[in-house]
């Protein structure tokens, strides 16, 4: 009887416990030590004038680790002693000026080294530390593929998948960039003709770079397509059907 008992009231317990967590989803939240209602405007009202709002606390590797953040995520700054937010594209601290994460040319991180940074210091593009191939066609002369004509920076990526997803044969420059696994990381691409480019003027700081021909992802017409000599920084089309060397990058 008494073990009976005991269950109607766990039971009743739970039951109370779930009705309340659901009513308290479609209300707006008050925390506080004097009982009083949130403000009617606000899903989660904090009042205090003992205590204050922690938010989490993070060094800035951390920071930038996070995963997709939301526009508008509030983290603590534990390096610079400073909250800082996400405006959906950026780090920026509470000024408005943008966080400076300490990234430079020639730093080996995210898998590879750094050799572009944008306007913003918080983005760029990583070279692998080493070439995938020395004898690579581009792949399928004679074959148009839309898309795959991009050459700015910020193209490589699309270009690498207009041309796998065109072109089936195994071995070719984008496909071995674009299948590759390396450090942990498996969006590697290759490089557009700008991007390659940038390779080029940063040859120094990347290292290990062949004094050679370069394939770049950009497409030039159904039977040609960009490289880059690494002597001396020429651009050119040439046959597809061609061999150049091979070195996948990736965004950050």
């Amino acid at each position: 009887m008494k073990t009976k008992m005991t269950k109607s009231i766990y039971v009743i317990f739970m039951m109370l416990f779930l009705t309340g967590s659901m009513f308290a989803q479609n209300q707006n939240v008050g925390i506080n030590n004097n009982g009083s209602s949130p403000a009617a405007s606000a899903m989660l009202d904090v009042s205090s004038t003992t205590k204050g709002f922690l938010p989490p606390r993070m060094n800035l590797d951390q920071i930038y680790s996070i995963q997709s953040p939301a526009e508008g995520l509030i983290v603590y700054n534990t390096i610079g002693k400073f909250p800082v937010y996400y405006d959906g594209t950026s780090w920026r601290k509470m000024d408005n000026t943008l966080v400076d994460f300490g990234f430079v040319i020639g730093q080996l991180r995210f898998g590879g080294v750094i050799f572009y940074i944008d306007g913003t210091g918080q983005h760029g593009l990583i070279s692998a530390t080493s070439d995938q191939s020395y004898q690579a066609q581009w792949g399928c002369y004679g074959t148009s593929l839309p898309g795959a004509y991009g050459t700015a920076i910020g193209t490589g990526n699309q270009n690498t998948l207009d041309i796998m997803a065109g072109c089936a044969t195994t071995g070719i420059a984008a496909r071995i960039c674009g299948d590759l696994v390396l450090n942990g990381y498996s969006d590697w691409f290759l490089p557009s003709k700008d991007e390659l480019n940038q390779m080029y003027l940063q040859k120094t700081a990347i290292g290990s770079l062949a004094n050679d021909n370069y394939w770049s992802s950009s497409g030039f017409n159904a039977f040609n397509a960009w490289f880059q000599g690494f002597v001396n920084g020429f651009q050119d089309w040439g046959n597809k059907d061609g061999s150049a060397y091979v070195r996948a990058v990736r965004a950050f």
